[in-house]
Formats: structure tokens, sequence, C-alpha cells
């Protein structure tokens, strides 16, 4: 897949690595999705990978800050954090409504870790679209880095 010719690889962590068991399908986990995406970048270390994380699940700083270490050790370039909202009343509930502040202060955070795009807010999801310009420009500038932007 890695090979393919796409131009991004996205795969979601979707939470911290404390709360994947209560958040997650029991089928998928953290350490495997962290493989996935370091394999995806050692197949191809031009392809720009993404991932995704969901906040409001009962996370704390520090294990956001820590999952923003792991993703970046595994080669993620791009990070996307969002609220979680209950689809359903047979979903797990919210524990916390984060503020745009805290949304912005990931986003801060993020960059200052070495993400080359965070998108950070309440109503920011994995695919979100306000990134489509500013990662359409990063594949261009990373598959052709000598022409003028």
């Amino acid at each position: 897949m890695a090979n393919s010719g796409l131009d991004v690889y996205a795969h979601n962590v979707e939470t911290v690595e404390g709360l994947q068991r209560w958040v997650r399908d029991r089928r998928a986990n953290y350490k495997q999705s962290l493989s996935v995406l370091s394999h995806a970048k050692l197949s191809n270390p031009r392809l720009i990978t993404k991932s995704s994380i969901m906040l409001g699940v009962g996370e704390t700083d520090d294990e956001v800050r820590q999952t923003f270490k792991d993703l970046l050790e595994a080669g993620v370039d791009c990070v996307t954090l969002g609220q979680y909202l209950q689809p359903t009343k047979k979903h797990m509930k919210v524990e916390a409504y984060i503020t745009p502040e805290k949304f912005k202060y990931w986003q801060e955070e993020g960059e200052k870790m070495g993400f080359k795009y965070v998108a950070s807010g309440p109503f920011v999801r994995s695919s979100y679209k306000a990134g489509e310009f500013f990662l359409k420009n990063l594949v261009k500038n990373h598959n052709h880095p000598n022409e003028h932007k």
C-alpha cells in the first residue's frame, strides 16, 4: 500500500495507549497502529503519514504528549485532534468537552514537537478538509522539492 502511489498514508491511533481497550475495537491496538505507520514510512520514506486522536475520552496531558512522541518516533508527519462525540446512547460517553484554547495548545505543542502539520479543534475529524490545501502543497513540495512555491 505504501508504494502504491498514494500521497498520504493515514492510519488512526484514535486515542492514547492507556484508553485503547475502552475506545477501540479489541481487534485493533495502539502498538499495532504504530507498527503499521512505521512500516509504511520504512517502506517508503518519502510517503507522508498521518494519524488522528480523539480527545475527551479521559486522556491526560501527559498521555497526549506521549502519544505525540510515539507517533513522531513511528515517522508520522501529520496529526489531527478532534472532540469525541457520543454517536448513540449505546456508545461510550464523553468524559470531557475540550475547550478551543486547549485544542490550540495541542496544535502549538504538536508543531513544536516536530509534526509538519497539526489540525486541532473541536470539530476536526480525521479527514479534516481545512488542512487539504496545506497537505496538497506539502505533497507537491515533498514530491518536487526544487520547484518554486
